[in-house]
């Protein structure tokens, strides 16, 4: 595991949850990734999250993931957490996605809420242990509603909690009284799934993000988490509002679609989106230069 980790910060304090590089032909460009993955730790990250939303895991296939994570690994792994995204709305398929991460040497496992088929939260609770108990890896839970259907309620966070294996939370779930009371109660690792709620999050106890915008301001992330932590919260907050025009941008359509195109003009491996995802149209990344532009950003 990387040094970063600790009880506190078990993948350490800043993560982007990476793209996933695909050739102009649409397969997997694992020299591609390899070289976007020394690009994102080299700029800060302690940690990389693969196989997640952004990373278009919908559409990759179970092979195509365990080469991804082999290749982020063979890059840098041994200078950051490598996170394998290995949730799905099928608990056994989650937990053979999980024992291939552990068998390719995946540093823990990142397990999203079962999507669409809404199970209550005792469906959830013997969802998420039971991908825990699969593996000896450690296990950030992946909260967030909106896509998902369901959230993940503070009982069940708590009892979650309780699992040796689950660690820490991804709370995309936008809402800081919830996220206030999950973190007393649980003692879960928190980090922002939100990136607009970064420094918002932190002020009510998460230790780090699970970014987005990572892919083209981690330098700006670390330098907010460092300030926040050193108790200088006016600078903290200076960077956050900095920061503003990046994250409202890089939503304003799917963020998986905006950061492919952020990375195409600043020359670095993304490529094309697989269906039903597409690229952003000219006027999109018109719009996106202007708010990168507006929040430093150097295209």
């Amino acid at each position: 595991m990387a040094p970063t980790s600790t009880p506190q910060t078990p993948f350490g304090r800043v993560l982007t949850a990476m793209v996933t590089p695909f050739t102009a032909d649409g397969a997997l460009d694992l020299d591609g990734a390899q070289r976007l993955a020394t690009h994102l730790v080299d700029a800060g990250n302690d940690g990389l999250i693969i196989n997640g939303t952004t990373g278009e895991s919908p559409t990759t296939s179970d092979a195509e993931k365990a080469d991804l994570v082999r290749a982020v690994l063979e890059s840098v792994g041994d200078r950051a957490h490598v996170v394998a995204g290995v949730g799905t709305n099928d608990t056994h398929h989650s937990i053979e996605l999980a024992r291939a991460a552990e068998r390719t040497g995946a540093h823990g496992l990142l397990v999203v809420t079962p999507y669409y088929n809404k199970p209550p939260q005792e469906g959830l609770y013997r969802h998420f242990t039971a991908v825990a108990d699969a593996t000896e890896l450690p296990v950030m839970l992946y909260d967030i509603p909106g896509r998902s259907g369901v959230p993940i309620n503070t009982e069940t966070l708590v009892s979650l909690a309780e699992h040796p294996r689950i660690v820490a939370n991804k709370d995309a779930k936008g809402d800081l009284g919830r996220a206030s009371w999950a973190i007393a109660r649980s003692g879960l690792a928190w980090y922002s799934g939100d990136d607009m709620l970064n420094l918002p999050l932190l002020s009510v106890g998460a230790v780090g993000f699970v970014s987005v915008v990572g892919h083209v301001v981690t330098p700006e992330l670390r330098a907010l988490i460092d300030a926040y932590v050193s108790g200088d919260v006016q600078k903290a907050t200076e960077i956050h509002q900095k920061l503003l025009p990046v994250y409202t941008g890089m939503f304003r359509t799917q963020g998986v679609m905006t950061t492919k195109a952020a990375l195409t003009l600043q020359g670095l491996p993304g490529g094309p989106l697989r269906p039903p995802m597409v690229e952003c149209t000219l006027e999109e990344i018109e719009q996106l230069k202007i708010d990168l532009a507006g929040g430093g950003v150097q295209l």
